[in-house]
C-alpha cells in the first residue's frame, strides 16, 4: 500500500521538525521521519546539550509555525554581542568590543534555547497538528524521483508518494545522496566541546565570543540554574586538545575553561555533560534536485560562529515555504525548485565564506597574525556605519 503526502520531511532534528511544523501549519499534509527518536529531556541519556541562538528573522518562522508562544517563556534574550580578543601572551582580554542590538532594533539580536528544549516544544507542536504525521524510529531509505512525483521508501518497507521531499537529514544526508548531489568539504583540524556552565557574575543578556589561538570560546546566556547565572558554551580548539579536555575530571576541566574564558564571569562550574564533535565547512553543489529540496546541514555546515547555523537553515525553510505556498498544487515542480536553488545557494556560499574567514582568523597562532586580528576588530568597531552594517549582516537582514 502506498500513502500520499504533499511533503515528506526526511530528518527529525531541529530543522526537520521545524519544517514539518511550518508546512503543516500552512495546510500541507506532511510526513516527517527520522531513524532516531528525539531526546526531549535534558537529563536523559543522549540529550543534545548544545544551545541554539535564534535570531530575529527566525522568530518570524517560528511564529508562523505556531511555536513561538511555547518557546517565549524559556527564552534567554541576546541583547549584546561581545567580542574579546585574548590573543596576548597571558591569555587575558586585550580588546573588548560590544555590539548592542539597540543600535539597529528595538528587539534583542535573538534568543537562546537549549537544543533538547527546542525538540520538546517541536514534538509537542507536531502532536497538535492534524496535517502532520511524525514517525520517529523510521528513516527514509530510498528515493525515486519522477517528473510529476517522488516515491520514497522507508526502512520499515512503507512506500510513500509525495510532491516534494525536504531533505533535512544531516551532513551525510541519505536523500541528498539519493538525488546525486555532491558536496565540497573543508576540514580545520578542530573539534568543539559543548556544555553548560554556571558562574557568579551575571551575563546580563550578553553573548560573548573570546578569540584566542585555536578557535573561539563562546558563552551564550541561558536562564538561571539553581539560583546561579548560567550560560551555554561552545569551545573550539585543535582536535587532539579537545579530545584530551573531554576526558578531564570536572575540577581540572573547570580550571582550564575558566582560564580560556579570560575570567570574565569568574570561576566557571560545569553544569552538564560535555559533547564533542568535529568542525567542518560543507556545501552541497545544489540546493535542489528533482523533487528534492535541501535545507539545513543536508545543504550546508558551518563552524559554530555568530549563531549562523540553524538561522541559515530557517532562512532556507522560509524561502522554500514561501515558494510552495505560491503553487500549492505542485510544491515540488522543477521551476519552483530551480528558483529555490537560485535564491538560496549564492547567499549560503557568501555566508560560508565569511564564517570560514572568521574561523581562520580565530585560529591564528603567530604573534603578528594575533595582533592583526586585534587591530582589525578595533578598526571595524570604531566605524559606526560599518559596525551597524556588520550587525545587520549577522542577523541576515543584509
Amino acid at each position: 500500500m502506498t500513502e500520499d503526502f504533499d511533503i515528506v520531511v526526511s530528518g527529525g532534528g531541529i530543522a526537520g521538525l521545524t519544517a514539518a511544523a511550518a508546512f503543516g501549519s500552512a495546510g500541507f499534509s506532511v510526513l516527517c521521519v527520522d531513524p532516531a527518536a528525539p531526546v526531549t529531556d535534558g537529563e536523559a541519556t543522549g540529550a543534545d546539550m548544545r544551545s541554539t541562538a535564534l535570531l530575529q528573522p527566525a522568530r518570524q518562522v517560528l511564529e508562523a509555525a505556531g511555536l513561538w508562544q511555547a518557546l517565549a517563556p524559556e527564552a534567554a534574550p541576546l541583547q549584546v554581542m561581545r567580542i574579546i580578543d585574548a590573543g596576548g601572551e597571558d591569555g587575558r582580554a586585550r580588546v573588548v568590543r560590544e555590539f548592542d542590538a539597540a543600535d539597529i532594533s528595538d528587539q534583542p539580536f535573538g534568543w537562546n534555547f537549549p537544543n533538547w528544549l527546542l525538540r520538546r516544544v517541536l514534538v509537542a507542536r507536531l502532536g497538535e497538528l492534524d496535517t502532520v504525521r511524525f514517525r520517529p524510529g523510521v528513516g527514509a531509505a530510498g528515493l525515486l524521483a519522477r517528473t510529476t512525483e517522488a516515491r520514497v521508501t522507508l526502512d520499515d518497507g512503507s512506500r510513500i508518494r509525495t510532491r516534494l521531499v525536504v531533505a533535512a537529514d544531516g551532513r551525510d544526508s541519505p536523500m541528498r545522496q539519493a538525488a546525486g548531489i555532491p558536496v565540497s568539504t573543508r576540514r580545520y583540524g578542530q573539534k568543539a566541546l559543548a556544555f553548560a556552565v554556571t558562574h557568579p557574575i551575571p551575563h546580563n543578556d550578553v553573548s560573548t565570543e573570546v578569540h584566542r589561538t585555536g578557535g573561539p570560546f563562546t558563552l551564550v546566556p541561558l536562564p538561571d540554574r539553581g539560583g546561579m547565572p548560567c550560560s551555554a558554551v561552545v569551545w573550539m580548539d585543535d582536535g587532539p586538545e579537545q579530545v584530551r579536555r573531554s576526558k578531564l575530571d570536572p575540577a581540572a576541566f573547570e580550571a582550564e575553561m575558566t582560564d580560556r574564558s579570560s575570567h570574565i564571569f569568574g570561576p566557571l562550574t560545569l553544569a552538564s555533560p560535555r559533547a564533542l564533535w568535529p568542525i567542518i565547512s560543507q556545501q552541497a553543489a545544489r540546493m535542489s534536485g528533482e523533487r528534492v529540496a535541501l535545507i539545513a546541514e543536508a545543504a550546508h555546515v558551518l563552524p559554530p560562529i555568530g549563531a549562523q547555523g540553524l538561522n541559515l537553515s530557517l532562512a532556507d525553510l522560509a524561502t522554500l515555504l514561501e515558494l510552495a505556498q505560491s503553487d500549492r498544487i505542485d510544491p515540488g515542480n522543477v521551476t519552483l525548485l530551480e528558483t529555490y536553488h537560485s535564491k538560496r545557494h549564492p547567499q549560503v556560499s557568501l555566508r560560508i565564506q565569511g564564517i570560514d574567514l572568521l574561523n581562520r582568523a580565530s585560529q591564528a597562532s603567530s604573534p603578528l597574525a594575533r595582533d592583526a586580528r586585534a587591530l582589525g576588530l578595533d578598526a571595524l568597531y570604531s566605524m559606526a556605519p560599518v559596525r551597524r552594517l556588520l550587525m545587520q549582516m549577522g542577523l541576515g537582514l543584509r
